[in-house]
C-alpha cells in the first residue's frame, strides 16, 4: 500500500506530487527548495541558508511520515556552484550523491 504524506511544515508541492509517498516503511521525499512554508518567501541568500531551509523542509516532511532525519538511507543534492558543503547532518550518515544543475534565477540548491 502507498500512503501519501502532506505538512504544512514544509511548502506545497508547485505541482501534481506528493510531498513524500511511504512504500512499505520507505518515505520517498520530492525534491526541496529553499522556501519558508510559513511565508511562501523564497530564500535566496548564500547557500548555507538555502540548504538550511531546504533541510528544514524534509525534516517536517520526514516528521510528517513517522521518520526522522535519523533513519535517511540516501540524500541526492542538486547544486549550481560546485560547492563542497555539508549537506547531511544527522547520525545514519547516508549515502550522498551531488548532481550539477543550471539554476533557476537565484535558487543554488535542491533537495
Amino acid at each position: 500500500m502507498i500512503r501519501t504524506v502532506s505538512t504544512p511544515g514544509a511548502p506545497a508541492p508547485a505541482g501534481h506530487y506528493s510531498q513524500a509517498t511511504v512504500h512499505n516503511g520507505i518515505v520517498y521525499v520530492a525534491g526541496q527548495l529553499a522556501i519558508d512554508p510559513a511565508t511562501g518567501a523564497k530564500r535566496l541568500g548564500e547557500i548555507e541558508e538555502q540548504t538550511e531551509q531546504a533541510l528544514r523542509n524534509v525534516a517536517a516532511i520526514l516528521e510528517a511520515a513517522g521518520s526522522s532525519v535519523q533513519h535517511v538511507l540516501k540524500v541526492t543534492v542538486y547544486i549550481s556552484d560546485g560547492c563542497n558543503c555539508v549537506f547531511y547532518k544527522g547520525n545514519s550518515n547516508p549515502t550522498r550523491e551531488k548532481q550539477g544543475f543550471r539554476p533557476f534565477g537565484d535558487r543554488k540548491i535542491d533537495h
